[in-house]
């Protein structure tokens, strides 16, 4: 780790301290009882400046030195048949590898298969969830996002980018994908290495990078918050859409993300066991990031447009109404002054979608077994992620 010094520059911010005492964060404190302060800020800070080494000393050696195409295919034979400490591989290969082969012994499978199950039962709540809480509001934090706005993810469309975080969390969150060498085990192994490829990119062709207001290029720090964005922000949506979860089911969804973030490499002490913990995780994070900006209010809006892009739906007005939709569940789920600094367009009569929903979820709750909704959420988001995979595997789409 570098010795920079890093303080909560903006704990007295009113961007910080409105989101704190009138927004979604103190929504947070209530929903899980965090007590939030800044007592073990300098035990977390320096992460801010730490990265996944092991991933970036693989890239360095399989995809700096072969085609792109070469070094995925060896990757995917390293995921796919394992790798010892006798073979003739590189070492950095063997250190990754052997960390993710390698069972944690705090790893609980029925904690992993009852947060699956939340997942997948959750239905289509999951998905407004990921994508008009999750990832719009992670746009309000103007520094996590640099890492987006210089590789261009812009150019590569909302639509895209939406598909391959949809085509991430679905394969993660199934029964037992990530057991070794399954598909989200896959997902995770590859994931890592794109956030590793990104970064040392990063460094090698963007010499401007403000390593002291930014941290290091997708630093250990922000990867918590992001997957604290999958657990914590995940599940305080869930609720706020009026769906009801067990003790044991919420347990687990925290012990399922905590799984991923240890296969992609973050480090244990930063991956939160369960909401408390997390919220008071959050808070300290949160103090060094600076309100949304210029390039924040792009991102929103890439996502927003994406209902008009994606060609799934047909016609014109089915694709304005989803936006619209879509629009109505933002406003309902972030905070006013989250919508206002993304510039997220006011719209008429936006609370009466995401109320009914919440209304009906409630009765539907009660009405369905546990099973059925858990066979029909994964059926149903297994169809949403094919209907994403169709368009976009499409190489007439662009």
């Amino acid at each position: 780790m570098e010795t920079t010094i890093l303080q909560p520059r903006y704990k007295h911010s009113p961007h910080f301290k409105d989101f704190w005492t009138k927004g979604n964060g103190k929504q947070l404190i209530d929903f899980t009882g965090a007590e939030v302060s800044f007592k073990d800020f300098e035990k977390f800070s320096p992460y801010y400046y730490h990265v996944d080494e092991a991933g970036d000393h693989v890239v360095e050696d399989i995809y700096f030195t072969k085609s792109f195409r070469e070094a995925s295919k060896e990757v995917e034979q390293y995921i796919r048949n394992g790798v010892s400490e006798n073979d003739d591989i590189p070492e950095s290969v063997k250190n990754m590898f052997l960390q993710t082969q390698t069972i944690p012994e705090w790893l609980n499978y029925d904690l992993l298969k009852s947060g699956a199950e939340l997942c997948m039962r959750a239905n289509l709540d999951s998905l407004i969830s990921l994508r008009d809480y999750c990832l719009m509001g992670g746009y309000d934090f103007a520094y996590l996002n640099k890492p987006l706005i210089i590789t261009e993810a812009l150019k590569k469309g909302a639509v895209k980018r939406l598909s391959e975080t949809l085509d991430f969390w679905v394969n993660v969150t199934r029964y037992n994908a990530l057991e070794v060498h399954k598909k989200g085990y896959e997902f995770a192994i590859k994931t890592r290495l794109i956030h590793s490829y990104a970064r040392l990119s990063i460094r090698k062709h963007y010499k401007n990078w403000d390593i002291k207001n930014c941290g290091e290029p997708i630093n250990s720090w922000d990867m918590m918050a992001t997957y604290i964005g999958f657990s914590l922000v995940f599940l305080h949506s869930l609720h706020k859409l009026g769906n009801t979860f067990s003790a044991h089911e919420e347990n687990g969804l925290f012990h399922l993300w905590k799984y991923v973030g240890y296969l992609l490499g973050i480090p244990e002490k930063l991956l939160p066991d369960n909401k408390k913990q997390a919220t008071e995780f959050f808070y300290m994070w949160t103090s060094v990031q600076p309100p949304a900006d210029k390039d924040s209010v792009l991102l929103a809006h890439s996502l927003l447009n994406e209902s008009l892009e994606n060609p799934i739906l047909k016609y014109k007005f089915q694709r304005r109404n989803l936006r619209y939709l879509h629009i109505s569940c933002t406003w309902f789920l972030l905070d006013d002054e989250v919508c206002k600094r993304l510039e997220i367009p006011e719209v008429s009569n936006k609370r009466v979608f995401p109320v009914t929903k919440k209304l009906i979820n409630r009765i539907y709750n009660k009405l369905v077994s546990r099973d059925q909704r858990i066979r029909k959420g994964n059926k149903g988001q297994l169809k949403v992620l094919g209907d994403y995979l169709s368009i976009t595997n499409n190489s007439n789409f662009h």
